[in-house]
């Protein structure tokens, strides 16, 4: 291994330290808010729509931030200010409504849109020479360690204060803390290899992206619209268990996505690499499996099944479904292009969270939850194989 490849790998390990600590806050809390909603009164519906609307503004507005990214280059302000509003996790702990709770909620995913495409952007610039597959792989491995965290960090607070959710969050504000330490020091030791590497870069001369590029993130948003969200598959466990008494084994579930979709992102990644976006078509199958189980569950064992098979799908989406935006658009335009695609990808969230959110609420037939999610999911396959690209011209 080379010294500029080491260089590399270094830069973006420290990158994915950000995303670690950041996702220790966010995924901690995340894997009790749909448990924290139900017990301030909101119902499954309340609580898709909420995710997906949070998803949504937290996609959306990346097709802003991704644009005022690239004109700026001010990539690494873009990061302080989005990752400074995961303040909005720890402030749960003064949440006494669910609308007050809703709006943190969505706060934290506004701070999502505004660091995600100059973030990644960063990732893509500085993994030339390595493979864009494996970076991204890397990074969403670092990334997942703090998602898995997380949640046993939660989990065990929540144990230990019988399920007292003001004391929990407010725990946050530690992590919280040293997430800001940690990206300040990332700042000084990463921000020269972005400089030398953004000056190589190559305009793409005005050009428009290719129609391959939307037919990909036409096939993305259908597959999102077939799969049922995370947060619900957390909503249907909070069911089964609260009776119980067992609401802090809920997050612990969200703990075993994060487990499975730390090890597939960077397998996947480093496959990436070799065969490009044809290996997509594992999750889009895969998908109709998570939202079949959720809908099929009448005890945890069922829930834990689509867990595995959520984590499967969502550790492709946040390293290869990203990765293969590099093969279709140049350095220069990136940032804006992964906003174009995020901003598709938050609709489709929105959508399937109401939507599967309403399914669950009226209690709809297992019948009908199969014949939708594939159908979903074949449209998806065919727009992804007309898009397909062997190997990336602007990698």
């Amino acid at each position: 291994m080379d010294h500029n490849t080491k260089t590399v790998y270094l830069a973006v390990t420290l990158i994915g330290l950000v995303s670690m600590m950041g996702d220790i806050v966010y995924e901690g809390g995340r894997g009790v808010i749909p448990s924290y909603l139900q017990l301030l009164g909101a119902s499954a519906f309340i609580v898709g729509l909420v995710s997906g609307l949070g998803d949504f503004i937290g996609y959306a507005l990346r097709l802003v931030s991704g644009y005022l990214s690239d004109k700026s280059r001010a990539y690494w302000q873009f990061m302080f200010i989005g990752y400074g509003l995961i303040i909005a996790i720890p402030m749960l702990s003064i949440a006494s409504f669910w609308p007050i709770a809703a709006l943190f909620v969505i706060m934290e995913r506004l701070g999502k849109a505004v660091r995600a495409p100059a973030r990644d952007t960063i990732v893509s610039i500085i993994s030339k020479g390595v493979g864009v597959g494996k970076a991204f792989g890397l990074h969403e491995l670092m990334d997942q360690i703090g998602a898995v965290m997380g949640p046993l960090i939660v989990s065990t607070i929540l144990y230990f204060t019988l399920n007292n959710y003001t004391i929990t969050f407010a725990t946050l504000f530690i992590p919280y803390t040293i997430l800001l330490v940690t990206l300040s020091y990332v700042y000084l030791k990463v921000r020269s290899k972005v400089l030398e590497n953004m000056s190589y870069e190559t305009s793409s001369g005005g050009k428009s992206f290719s129609k391959d590029f939307y037919i990909y993130s036409l096939a993305v948003f259908t597959n999102v619209l077939g799969l049922i969200p995370a947060s619900l598959i957390l909503y249907k466990a909070s069911i089964i268990l609260s009776p119980s008494k067992m609401d802090w084994l809920v997050p612990l579930l969200f703990m075993l996505i994060q487990l499975v979709d730390a090890p597939t992102a960077l397998v996947a990644g480093i496959v990436f690499d070799r065969i490009g976006t044809i290996i997509l078509t594992i999750p889009f199958f895969l998908s109709i499996f998570a939202s079949f189980f959720t809908f099929y569950a009448h005890n945890l064992m069922f829930l834990i099944v689509s867990c595995i098979f959520y984590g499967i799908v969502l550790g492709m989406q946040e390293s290869v479904y990203r990765a293969a935006v590099s093969y279709y658009v140049p350095r220069d335009v990136r940032g804006t292009a992964y906003g174009i695609f995020n901003t598709v990808y938050g609709v489709g969230l929105l959508f399937s969270g109401t939507l599967f959110g309403l399914l669950l609420d009226f209690k709809a037939e297992l019948l009908y939850i199969i014949f939708y999610t594939t159908i979903m999911q074949i449209l998806a396959l065919l727009c992804l194989l007309k898009s397909i690209r062997k190997r990336g011209s602007f990698e």
